[in-house]
């Protein structure tokens, strides 16, 4: 079996110099706020992950406790089809699919964008899993992941002709944030990544290895 990929590498060199200076320390600084303020500390492990109903790419109506009655879940969220990150991440999620459901788990992908949007996206990167459309973001409010993008962002994604106010489906500028969480088949978070800063994302190995402690005897 082929060694699972360090996203973080991936995403690394991506970004490699892609990012002016002055627009990374706009993002360092909204960062550094988020955690100052504890804005999205997301759900914790042991906590029950809060039930939920969206419509996925197609517009076909997906339950957490449908997926819940097959296994474990994966569910992870990402700020939508615009972002290069969440890109590498899906990518790298879609090739730990089967490794996922070997493990007798699903996953899912929440994201703020329309089904429509999600549909072209989720066909782009031949995603063969539920992508999932947070329309109005109560999902991501749930998980306690839902954030507000920082004023000078906004006006710097407005310059660049990305305003998420288009973009989302409830015309708003929140977001997620980047968050993964494991759940067993009992609606328990058994593990989970959360962080303020969108360049990091859990590593398909420690998902993998979540779901194993889960499926152990």
């Amino acid at each position: 079996m082929p060694e699972t990929p360090d996203l973080q590498s991936r995403i690394d060199d991506t970004m490699n110099g892609m990012t002016p200076a002055n627009v990374q320390e706009m993002i360092d600084r909204m960062v550094d706020d988020l955690r100052a303020r504890r804005v999205t500390p997301g759900i914790e492990i042991g906590e029950a992950a809060p039930m939920f109903s969206a419509p996925n790419a197609t517009g076909e109506v997906v339950t957490l406790e449908d997926r819940l009655a097959g296994g474990p879940v994966v569910l992870s969220f990402y700020r939508g089809a615009w972002c290069p990150i969440c890109n590498i991440e899906l990518r790298a999620l879609q090739e730990s699919l089967p490794e996922i459901r070997a493990l007798g788990a699903s996953l899912i992908a929440v994201n703020p964008q329309s089904p429509d949007d999600s549909l072209s996206f989720a066909e782009k990167l031949e995603l063969d899993f539920d992508v999932l459309s947070d329309v109005d973001q109560t999902i991501a409010a749930a998980y306690r992941v839902r954030f507000t993008l920082s004023d000078e962002l906004q006006s710097l994604y407005d310059q660049f002709g990305m305003s998420l106010t288009a973009m989302n489906a409830d015309g708003s500028w929140d977001l997620p944030v980047p968050a993964t969480f494991v759940i067993d088949a009992h609606g328990i978070v058994r593990a989970r990544h959360v962080d303020p800063d969108y360049r990091k994302r859990m590593e398909p190995s420690a998902i993998l290895a979540a779901l194993r402690e889960l499926a152990a005897p």
